[in-house]
């Protein structure tokens, strides 16, 4: 272990030996730091590399913020959340198949699949943050699994979808992008989809490429599927969270992957 290392080492115990009901440990091997509750082992990994190297950019603020980060990480963790009584905070959260379908301690998440590419599951609301639904947290309510989709189907309904409308090549570009966390899951809105489904002049096409984004288009010339596809993959690869790069096809309330291979490509 290099001096480097074993001097973050011993300014990560400054920062974290103070807590009395917190425990730190070193791995040599990994050359991670582990803070975690003494009570539940519920705890952050934190590479000592990384650390080093923001340290050298940055100084003390970088280990001003690891410590903050790491301080409410592990007070999140640590909170006991009670869905009763908080039924208007609770929404779906869009994610891709692939997204883990328990938490790192063992306990299976709640969801509902949706499409091939689509899951749906369940955020309690925190103001900052949200937390995903746990099973452990619907028995503990006597929920069912039914009343939380309800509720949550429900409460997405109210939040607002207006959309910034662009036209290229005779296309209309609808753009839900509001940051609250939930724009993605405005694809539940079935009123909603109904009303642009209404509206639209061609084919209704649905994508959810990241978390922070619904997008509609209004195809209606083969261009505007090549259009479509492009930018569905062009946000899906900017992302903060990812979910899909297909677009789906709404039709009779129903969502139809589309397998579109982009033909024109942008000029370089």
């Amino acid at each position: 272990m290099s001096m480097t290392a074993i001097k973050m080492k011993q300014k990560l115990d400054e920062l974290f030996q103070q807590e009395e009901a917190w425990s730190v440990s070193y791995n040599r091997d990994k050359n991670s730091y582990r803070v975690e509750w003494k009570d539940t082992k519920q705890g952050v990994n934190i590479a000592i590399a990384n650390v080093i190297a923001k340290h050298e950019r940055r100084g003390d603020v970088a280990l001003e913020e690891l410590q903050f980060h790491i301080h409410e990480s592990l007070k999140m963790m640590h909170e006991e959340h009670q869905l009763e009584g908080k039924e208007t905070r609770i929404y779906p959260v869009m994610r891709a198949t692939s997204f883990p379908k328990e938490t790192k301690s063992g306990i299976p998440l709640v969801y509902t699949e949706h499409t091939a590419e689509t899951n749906i599951y369940y955020a309690l609301d925190l103001g900052t943050t949200y937390q995903l639904i746990d099973q452990q947290m619907l028995e503990e309510q006597g929920w069912s699994k039914e009343r939380l989709k309800e509720i949550s189907i429900f409460n997405i309904r109210s939040l607002p979808t207006s959309t910034k409308k662009d036209t290229v090549a005779g296309n209309d570009f609808y753009f839900i992008a509001t940051q609250d966390g939930y724009d993605a899951s405005r694809i539940l809105n079935e009123a909603f989809l109904e009303e642009m489904s209404a509206n639209t002049i061609g084919e209704l096409v649905v994508a959810v490429p990241h978390q922070d984004v619904l997008l509609l288009a209004d195809i209606q010339n083969e261009a505007g599927y090549d259009m479509v596809a492009q930018i569905t993959m062009k946000f899906f690869a900017e992302g903060r969270v990812p979910i899909t790069s297909l677009p789906f096809i709404y039709e009779n309330k129903h969502l139809e992957p589309v397998f579109i291979l982009a033909k024109k490509k942008p000029k370089e």
